[in-house]
């Protein structure tokens, strides 16, 4: 008996609510998701009611550590009594991971002879199995944790002895320690990513070790390589110019 007409105004009834627009479209992609399992499974019959129905536009919100910032942190995760948490925080920016990624991360998914962590596609985002690479900085982190052959997760909780869930207080705590009350633990990984297009990678090659699945998504970090373009344009001007020389 749900029409499309009656998810429209239940999608707006939030909004007057005062719920911000990304929290709206999550109810509505919710009951997207909802709808078609249950033509699916024959419990209803087409169309869904909740396609068609327009999101409302979403601001994102990113923010990007400076090397100021990221050494505020890093001094905070260096001497924190919280050991696990602050390897955990150092991984994400290590690997550029998302968060549930890393906490969902088991031994046998770490190839430290190869430098690979394999996430599993019941634990990435994107359904698929990918690939990250492990730099120095990862490999030590995951040198001192000591649930090898203990425990199947990398990251465990001494007190309880199993996997975190969440460390979200423990997060909250550290960035005000830092001064960073701003900061999203999520945007370690935009941070991550930051530095790689700083540092010329294309946005390809990011692409890949982020587990983007579109290049549309990696576009939002295009703007930061603006000093890689630069450089590279100089280069030419500069063969332009000692070419001219020479012709002299």
């Amino acid at each position: 008996q749900i029409r499309r007409h009656d998810v429209q105004l239940f999608h707006s009834k939030l909004r007057q609510e005062g719920l911000a627009p990304a929290t709206c479209n999550l109810y509505l992609r919710t009951l997207k998701t909802a709808f078609s399992r249950a033509i699916q499974w024959e419990i209803m019959e087409g169309p869904n009611p909740a396609v068609g129905v327009r999101q409302y536009r979403e601001e994102q919100v990113e923010n990007y550590l400076d090397e100021h910032q990221l050494k505020r942190l890093l001094a905070v995760l260096k001497t924190d009594n919280n050991r696990v948490v602050c390897d955990i925080i150092l991984y994400l920016l290590a690997t550029a991971a998302r968060r549930n990624e890393a906490l969902q991360a088991r031994w046998e998914h770490i190839d430290a002879e190869h430098r690979v962590w394999r996430i599993p596609a019941s634990n990435s985002k994107s359904g698929k199995v990918r690939a990250v690479p492990l730099n120095d900085a990862a490999l030590d982190i995951l040198s001192r944790q000591n649930t090898r052959d203990k425990y199947e997760h990398v990251f465990v909780n001494k007190r309880t002895g199993k996997p975190y869930t969440t460390f979200q207080k423990v997060w909250e705590r550290l960035r005000s320690k830092a001064g960073l009350e701003h900061v999203r633990c999520h945007d370690l990984r935009h941070t991550a990513a930051s530095y790689m297009c700083q540092a010329g990678i294309s946005l390809y090659t990011i692409q890949g070790v982020l587990g983007h699945s579109s290049p549309v998504v990696t576009q939002r970090y295009a703007h930061l390589s603006t000093k890689t373009l630069q450089d590279a344009s100089d280069k030419v001007a500069d063969a332009i110019s000692n070419a001219m020389k020479k012709s002299a």
